[in-house]
């Protein structure tokens, strides 16, 4: 199981130096998330910069709210994140649920879930070199990714799960592991229903503050702020896992599983996580690799 962590929703300026850290460390990928109403960056202007910071590591927005953008300029930008990472970006997106993202955006709440299906067979088009609604293209750069970047979608509804075999490679699942379980097998259904080869990629993330007592009141102040808009800020701290034993459970827990990669998403800007983070990976995969 690969393991990537997460770059911190605050202070812009210091993400490169997370980015080029983590790029030397054990992880597997970088991922950002994405809100229109907090002051975290906009991730593709962010990931773009990462890219050229890094030459390993994968990239990943965690997740886009693709009904907030328009799908012509979506296609365009993450085809050129694409080139710029050598084919190292995951798209991960969802439909979003913050009423404030909506309204300051100008798009309607309702629908939105229809408004990402549409969105999705065009960017497909798109990326093969297709014209856009008013039949003007084609929309370029073409991707470098084959057919295009790769994309996980973040889920919990059956309509949205349902979403990952129709047009996805698979979950990226912001639940702990007694909860991730039953939406693994849901999308391992839905895959199997769909009659598609192989098996979806199951990711799961943990949100994590490794460090200081200042670290992880830092990390709880930013998360219960960031999900006050859909009520659940209690909830994101009582799950924030702040100590090694609690992270190699949650780590341990997805392997049993069986996910592919786990996401150790940070809350706290203090960039002394990225090391402390890097040693516990390589302690736990040494320890899972002896049993």
């Amino acid at each position: 199981m690969k393991i990537g962590i997460g770059l911190p929703g605050e202070e812009p300026d210091l993400l490169l130096d997370w980015a080029r850290q983590a790029d030397a460390g054990p992880f597997s990928t970088l991922g950002l998330l994405d809100r229109f109403i907090w002051r975290n960056p906009e991730p593709l202007v962010m990931l773009a910069a990462v890219a050229a910071t890094t030459r390993r590591i994968r990239i990943q927005t965690e997740v886009l709210i693709g009904p907030l953008r328009d799908t012509a300029l979506l296609a365009k930008q993450t085809a050129t994140l694409d080139r710029l990472a050598g084919g190292r970006f995951t798209l991960g997106m969802g439909v979003g649920s913050r009423t404030d993202d909506f309204a300051a955006a100008g798009m309607p709440l309702k629908g939105r879930g229809r408004r990402l299906d549409d969105q999705l067979i065009a960017l497909r088009q798109l990326w093969a070199g297709g014209r856009t609604d008013c039949g003007l293209g084609p929309v370029g750069p073409a991707p470098l990714t084959p057919g295009g970047p790769e994309i996980l979608f973040g889920a919990f509804a059956p309509a949205a799960l349902a979403r990952v075999a129709r047009f996805g490679h698979g979950l990226l699942c912001a639940a702990p592991p007694p909860w991730a379980g039953d939406l693994f097998r849901a999308v391992d259904k839905e895959w199997s229903q769909a009659g598609r080869p192989d098996r979806p990629r199951n990711v799961g993330q943990l949100n994590v503050a490794f460090g200081s007592d200042r670290t992880v009141a830092t990390a709880k102040a930013a998360i219960s702020e960031c999900y006050a808009i859909v009520g659940a800020s209690h909830w994101m701290v009582e799950g924030m896992l702040t100590t090694e034993e609690q992270i190699r459970t949650a780590l341990r827990g997805f392997e049993e599983l069986g996910a592919d990669e786990v996401i150790l998403y940070c809350w706290s800007p203090e960039l002394g996580q990225v090391a402390r983070l890097a040693d516990l990976v390589d302690r736990y995969t040494t320890a899972q690799a002896a049993r």
